[in-house]
């Protein structure tokens, strides 16, 4: 009879714990999806024009450096093709400044430098673990992703999301040949509520 209760008792806990962890993918997941249903504005972005060079962990974009582990291919992919690099997350930086800060004296104090975007300059960063969120896909033609930054520099982590749009792919098409035929059409840095 104890061996009963105590086999019940042991079941019962494990179940709970088990959907204790499911609940709380689904409630990220719920949020990801909140986020890309109320901040998502499709915007085509450019590929990296200048040189690419690729040494060991590492991908030169023209004078800027971005990290990457050699096992994690997707990065891997996403960097070389061009389509996320330092100079596009400068930018996007310095326009999220822009657009969200309300101190004016803020903003006229950013006019007045010589190179405003150097305050935003993301150099010798490191991206990882980018991953397909596929449970946000509405068609075989978009994919949508999350990636995170490591600044070294100042010891913080940011998770950006993106889409890529490739127009020619459908369900057949592999993630390699998808990323090489796409153009980056969102981006935006991942709310970390």
């Amino acid at each position: 009879m104890k061996r009963k209760f105590s086999l019940i008792i042991l079941l019962s806990l494990s179940l709970a714990a088990f959907g204790q962890k499911k609940e709380s993918v689904s409630i990220k997941e719920k949020a990801l999806t909140e986020q890309f249903k109320n901040d998502y504005k499709k915007k085509t972005y450019n590929k990296f024009e200048g040189k690419i060079v690729v040494k060991d962990n590492q991908i030169q974009f023209d004078d800027k450096t971005i990290f990457y582990d050699k096992s994690d291919k997707l990065t891997s992919l996403i960097l070389r093709e061009g389509l996320i690099y330092p100079q596009l997350l400068t930018d996007y930086q310095m326009e999220k400044f822009i657009e969200e800060s309300t101190d004016k004296t803020q903003k006229r104090f950013l006019r007045l430098q010589k190179n405003p975007r150097a305050g935003f300059d993301v150099n010798n960063v490191k991206l990882s673990n980018t991953t397909e969120l596929t449970f946000l896909e509405s068609s075989p033609k978009a994919k949508r992703f999350r990636v995170t930054c490591k600044d070294s520099k100042l010891g913080n982590l940011i998770q950006y999301l993106f889409e890529l749009t490739n127009k020619n792919a459908d369900k057949e098409t592999s993630m390699e040949e998808f990323v090489k035929n796409s153009t980056l059409t969102y981006l935006q840095q991942q709310r970390l509520d």
